[in-house]
């Protein structure tokens, strides 16, 4: 707390620390930034590719030059036979929207979904920028049943624009401490997209985890700001969608809504915009500082998760899936991929 009071005053007073030597402090570039906030249909590409590009326009109209679209734009998530179908080529539609509108817009536009390169799918994150330059970003690791259907990522998430470095963090990226201390002191800005889900609709509603998820979504995009010290634009998914419970659960029902948590905040964590779920669909826009110069004020952890109310049972299941979600990534999606049919799943055991 005392490191943070004692950085913020230097910030106040035009001055910053490096080493052991106070420098002026640059001034910070404002900007007009918008997060996109879908209400997507499970697995329907052409549905969410158009709501994706009205949400887009409705944005750089209100002046954006940064838009951001949620995590899987194009599909969403859940566990269903659809998700194959929502697989694209990596220089398919999503692209080609993207490269689009970033020439029409003169904006810098970004959003991920289910993409096909190299033989293997990956939840790739295109960034486009208005001179037809794409970078990219592999989220590093899949979230429960998203493992079924594309491979871990391996770059460090840290992009280049005329703004600076930018870092990128899809979903639970937000949430593990190894996100921020790939990035910290590298990037001046965080583009971050979600397709947080909930319970199913059969559990409690008044369950403890589902007010520590919604907790986790609230804190994430600000706790990930005071860690770097940059301006965080989260993108995500609101409504409800109909899926099944997993691969060995294949006629289980998982009827349940992701949560939205469309948010802009500025470097400090606070929030400038957002969005509430009842809302539904919409852009949020707000004006943001880039740091020159980075100030983080809070240290990054050493454990791997950073919510203190993280249930541990969702720790478990998270590793849990990793293995059984591979295992049906190379057995059905990848074949499917091959040649266009839908195996049947068979768990290892059974085999």
């Amino acid at each position: 707390m005392k490191r943070r009071r004692f950085l913020q005053g230097l910030f106040a007073a035009g001055l910053y620390r490096s080493g052991n030597v106070l420098l002026a402090q640059p001034p910070a570039k404002p900007v007009r930034v918008a997060a996109l906030q879908m209400k997507p249909r499970l697995g329907d590409v052409e549905y969410n590719l158009a709501q994706a590009e009205g949400l887009i326009d409705e944005a750089a109209k209100q002046g954006a030059r940064w838009i951001v679209l949620p995590e899987m734009f194009t599909s969403a998530a859940a566990f269903h036979e659809d998700m194959l179908n929502a697989i694209r080529p990596l220089d398919g539609q999503p692209a080609r929207l993207l490269a689009r509108k970033a020439r029409q817009t003169g904006a810098a536009i970004g959003g991920s979904f289910l993409a096909q390169t190299g033989g293997q799918v990956r939840n790739r994150f295109l960034l486009y920028l208005p001179d037809g330059t794409r970078q990219y970003h592999d989220k590093d690791q899949p979230t429960y049943w998203e493992s079924c259907y594309y491979q871990d990522g391996e770059d460090d998430g840290v992009l280049q624009s005329p703004d600076g470095g930018v870092g990128v963090a899809l979903c639970w990226e937000l949430i593990r401490s190894r996100t921020a201390a790939r990035m910290r002191g590298r990037i001046h800005l965080l583009l971050a997209g979600s397709t947080w889900w909930t319970l199913p609709e059969e559990a409690d509603a008044d369950h403890p985890f589902r007010r520590a998820n919604r907790e986790m979504l609230r804190q994430a995009p600000g706790r990930m700001a005071r860690m770097l010290g940059v301006p965080v634009i989260h993108a995500a998914h609101v409504g409800p969608f109909h899926g099944y419970d997993s691969p060995e659960l294949p006629d289980v029902p998982y009827d349940s809504r992701y949560l939205g948590g469309t948010r802009i905040c500025d470097a400090d964590g606070n929030t400038l915009a957002h969005r509430k779920a009842e809302k539904g669909a919409g852009a949020v826009i707000a004006h943001i500082d880039i740091p020159v110069t980075p100030l983080p004020v809070d240290p990054v952890p050493e454990h791997f998760w950073l919510p203190p109310q993280m249930p541990e049972e969702w720790k478990s299941a998270w590793k849990r899936w990793l293995p059984r979600g591979r295992d049906y990534y190379e057995t059905v999606t990848l074949p499917y991929l091959a040649d266009g049919k839908l195996r049947e799943y068979i768990p290892p055991y059974l085999r």
